[in-house]
């Protein structure tokens, strides 16, 4: 999935959405510059911005199943380096590298929405080499997933043993957890209604459009149409009047507009074939035509 990171600034609030990859995979840094998803120069530049908010608040909403456990950080540490009050809100599955930049918020405010799923797991890599190479990557899993059970454990106040455990479930690719056992695990403080607070970005959208169309028929917010009070499932008292009306009214239009029935002089007779004559195809035409009116 692409990776996008969007910053808005609005109101002294700095709104930042980060949906998809978190940074861009190791694998695509190096392809051709016009065939990658997303660019690490782009990466870059985002945590900068992100390192140079100057907002007093700062909401950042998270909607991601993971990524490179590298640039997670770096988003992390920007983040902590604010100085602002900032509120992380994880909504959907949010797992692997996403739960390290959630980790950011002030005291209190790691938020996760009551349908989320939130899934912490041992650091993957993919290796290639000879045993001492191996060896090495080897090494460097294991850092990995100590330095990121620190995380969890400086946040929590809870022992780093204790998130090594859990990331280690199932062969090591942990266990889907509740909003409620997150929060239980020390990962989240609140779980929060998705009714309670601003929806993301995406949510958001798809409401100004209904509000949009449904403005176009005079039901949009803030427009509410009376109905009266003869309103049936279908149609009011006028309406019905009006549709009995219409067929009456129709079927006289189209007599006045009739044309005659083309059709050919002579017809020799069908020897046994059950094909219709144009004339017949002419006055079926003219029934169906009739029938729909």
């Amino acid at each position: 999935m692409k990776s996008e990171i969007q910053i808005n600034n609005s109101a002294g609030v700095c709104r930042i959405d980060i949906e998809g990859t978190i940074g861009v995979p190791e694998e695509w840094q190096f392809d051709d510059p016009e065939a990658r998803i997303a660019t690490y120069e782009t990466f870059r530049n985002t945590v900068r911005r992100i390192a140079q908010t100057d907002s007093p608040e700062v909401v950042v909403e998270i909607r991601s199943t993971g990524g490179d456990v590298n640039d997670a950080l770096l988003i992390h540490d920007a983040l902590c380096s604010l100085d602002a009050h900032i509120t992380t809100r994880c909504y959907g599955y949010t797992a692997s590298a996403a739960t390290i930049i959630a980790q950011a918020a002030s005291p209190g405010c790691r938020e996760i929405s009551a349908n989320a799923l939130y899934l912490i797991h041992t650091a993957v890599c993919a290796a290639e080499g000879n045993a001492a190479e191996l060896a090495c990557k080897l090494d460097l899993l294991r850092q990995t997933d100590a330095r990121i059970a620190a995380v969890y454990a400086a946040r929590s106040g809870r022992p780093a043993d204790e998130f090594e455990e859990l990331m280690a479930e199932n062969n090591g690719n942990g266990r889907w957890l509740s909003p409620e056992e997150a929060v239980a695990a020390g990962l989240a403080d609140t779980v929060i209604d998705a009714g309670e607070r601003t929806a993301p970005s995406l949510v958001q959208n798809i409401a100004r459009g209904w509000e949009r169309l449904l403005a176009g028929i005079g039901l949009g917010r803030g427009r509410s149409r009376e109905l009266p009070a003869d309103r049936n499932v279908l149609h009011t008292g006028a309406e019905r009047q009006e549709l009995l009306y219409r067929p009456a009214t129709a079927l006289e239009q189209a007599q006045q507009h009739a044309a005659p029935t083309a059709t050919k002089s002579r017809e020799d007779p069908s020897c046994g074939d059950t094909a219709p004559t144009a004339n017949q195809r002419a006055y079926a035409e003219d029934i169906k035509r009739l029938k729909s009116i």
